[in-house]
């Protein structure tokens, strides 16, 4: 990270300055009683994707954004365990992945377990594959409570410009738009206090946007006229984190377990080295019968649990968190407040994320990584309306891109939680019920990437170009997320990730990869374009930039050359990849990039191999906010850059 442009500051780095209307410590110290009567965005729920949401837009000082959450105090035990290999990605842009890696438990591998053929009373491991392929992300699935990934975005959010803490015990009563005489704030919202100082309470905020990020009893959701509609699995499923004995040779690796007649476990090791996960199987519920009907405790999940790991046995000594649940896959039609027919006329103002429209099984693990996927999508869209530096027209794009993601989601989640909720079928049963133990195995592997989250790809929209250009830069599909490689910087020699540049900061990057040339000739096609992007006056990092902000401060432009670092000469690179900063101009020396002669498997070749540039031609990648690849372009398309931004953003005054 960088430091100490605008002057020396001791102390930790990470701690922004406040904004000019907010306290250095009001992070940490007490909230004032009472919400402010008007805010640019109200968040309801502080879950993962609440503070997410939260965590983003606490980073603009100029957006007063405050977040309600009905219970009284931060969560100290979540359900949600899992960390997909994508969201350790968007965990590095906000600066604490090292954090949860530290911490967390890793799923390297996954055991896979059926009857055994000979005594099919007891169960026997029948395969066992590498969680995760080589190569998909710089970063593991892990598992981490997901109390302590709260803990990590409020500490991100006490230290932001915005010092926002959440204010707790606030329930929402009701919501109502006025898009005819609302003015600024249309959004009506009244919260009643629940806790013991103010009870009953009620508080009235008006707001230019609200987001519902309160689960899947969503008032947000409720308030909006809009329901979670779906199917049903019938089938009732336990869930606990247990401190336990047990001689079951598996229980620090991942496992599915297909019992003969007993029933089905998943088990996730914990964080620790000794807490562990059961998902268990238990009853087939009737088509109009809800799980609360069956009065099923801890204890029936233990029992339960003994039978499936027969002839192992397992002793649990501690319960730190159970319950059960049915199987189920439920999505809302939008994800916004506006009707379907009024989309081409009206932009919205309300916004559902998470479980508030999109709930299905846990065992895939998606739950809370597609949620902060949801928001960190909706952050930045916000922010740049708020600061005018897009028409609302852009906040569209949310609904329409996140809804065919979980749409995706929820097709997966039904097979998955299918095969694994039914039995085990034996060699010679040949076509009849039940699912092959080998196909499941073989199901887990050929969907490895969507379960790591990389799998995501955004449709041509505005933020979406064509794929005209594709071929300049296979590796980085357009609509996927940008997937980092190693480099090394030119000006410190210092090896690092290129992701790792993109920091959760709101920004747009454009990855200019040069072809062969030497970058110091003025005839290159990358000091072309540097020249283009410094002095034309159709360049869009002119247009967009607002007056007395850092070259920078919208779209953060970086070059990588073909050249090792020992090859170039750090003075003779175009000026604007030296790029005068803050209020001493000081230069900013780590806009460049080289290829990394020691990465890991240097047989792979550097990142233009890795990534498939075109070392003839190179490429431009530009990237969103978000870290999703919106176009791959030719050095030298300068009409057709310009031309994309122009799409969405509004010209800087």
């Amino acid at each position: 990270m960088q430091f100490h442009l605008n002057g020396f500051q001791t102390g930790d780095p990470r701690i922004s300055a406040p904004a000019s209307d907010v306290a250095p410590d009001a992070g940490r110290a007490p909230r004032a009683d009472g919400l402010p009567e008007t805010v640019d965005v109200l968040i309801v729920g502080s879950g993962p994707a609440g503070l997410t949401l939260a965590a983003q837009l606490s980073v603009f000082a100029d957006i007063e954004t405050r977040i309600v959450e009905q219970k009284d105090a931060p969560l100290t035990l979540g359900q949600a365990d899992g960390i997909a290999c994508r969201t350790m990605e968007m965990f590095q842009a906000f600066g604490f992945a090292d954090r949860i890696a530290q911490e967390a438990y890793w799923v390297n591998e996954t055991t896979f377990w059926k009857p055994d053929e000979t005594a099919p009373e007891a169960i026997t491991r029948h395969g066992r594959v590498q969680d995760v392929e080589d190569g998909l992300s710089e970063f593991p699935h892990v598992i981490l409570n997901q109390a302590r990934v709260h803990d990590c975005y409020l500490d991100f959010m006490a230290k932001s410009p915005r010092r926002l803490v959440p204010d707790h015990a606030r329930r929402l009563v009701d919501l109502t738009i006025d898009t005819e005489n609302g003015g600024d704030y249309p959004v009506h919202v009244r919260l009643e206090r629940t806790d013991a100082a103010h009870q009953g309470r009620i508080e009235t905020v008006r707001a230019k946007y609200v987001v519902g990020c309160d689960g899947a009893r969503s008032m947000v959701r409720q308030s909006l006229g809009r329901t979670l509609t779906g199917d049903s699995a019938n089938q009732a499923w336990g869930v606990m984190d247990v401190l336990a004995l047990t001689d079951f040779p598996d229980i620090r690796l991942k496992s599915a377990i297909h019992s003969a007649s007993e029933g089905n476990i998943l088990i996730i090791p914990r964080e620790g080295g000794y807490l562990v996960r059961l998902y268990v199987e238990m009853d087939k519920l009737a088509s109009d019968e809800r799980v609360a009907a069956r009065n099923i405790t801890v204890d029936h999940l233990i029992a339960a649990a003994k039978r499936i790991l027969s002839p192992y046995t397992l002793e649990v000594k501690e319960v730190a968190w159970w319950s059960v649940y049915e199987i189920g896959q439920r999505l809302t039609d939008r994800f916004d407040d506006v009707p379907e027919a009024d989309a081409a006329t009206r932009a919205p103002r309300v916004f559902i994320a998470g479980d508030a429209c999109h709930t299905h099984s846990p065992k895939a693990g998606q739950g809370m990584n597609v949620s902060m996927q949801d928001t960190f999508n909706l952050a930045w869209k916000l922010a740049y309306v708020l600061k005018g530096r897009a028409a609302p027209e852009l906040l569209a794009t949310y609904s329409a891109e996140r809804r065919a993601i979980a749409q995706e989601l929820i097709d997966f989640d039904r097979d998955w939680a299918k095969m694994f909720s039914a039995a085990p079928r034996r060699a010679g049963d040949g076509d009849g019920e039940g699912v092959d133990p080998q196909v499941f195995q073989d199901y887990f592997i050929r969907f490895g990437r969507f379960t790591a989250g990389t799998a995501t790809r955004y449709r041509p929209s505005v933020l979406t170009g064509d794929a005209a250009h594709q071929a300049l830069a296979e590796g980085f599909p357009i609509g996927m997320r940008f997937h980092s490689a190693p480099v090394v910087r030119l000006a410190d020699a210092k090896p690092l990730h290129l992701g790792h540049t993109v920091e959760a900061d709101g920004r747009w990057r454009l990855f200019a990869f040069a072809d062969e040339s030497d970058p110091a000739d003025p005839g290159s096609a990358i000091s072309r374009l540097c020249t283009f992007l410094a002095d034309d006056p159709a360049s869009p990092v002119r247009r967009f930039t607002p007056q007395g902000g850092d070259i920078d401060a919208v779209i953060d432009v970086r070059a990588i050359f073909q050249q090792g670092h020992r090859d170039l000469r750090l003075e003779a690179m175009p000026a604007f990849l030296l790029p005068k900063k803050g209020r001493y101009g000081l230069t900013d020396y780590e806009k460049m990039f080289c290829p990394d002669p020691s990465a890991p498997d240097p047989s792979a070749g550097d990142i233009f191999d890795t990534r498939a540039i075109d070392r003839a031609h190179g490429a431009l990648v530009v990237v969103r906010p978000d870290q999703y690849v919106a176009h791959v372009l030719p050095l030298g398309a300068l009409k057709e850059l310009t031309a994309f931004f122009a799409r969405f953003l509004i010209p800087a005054v």
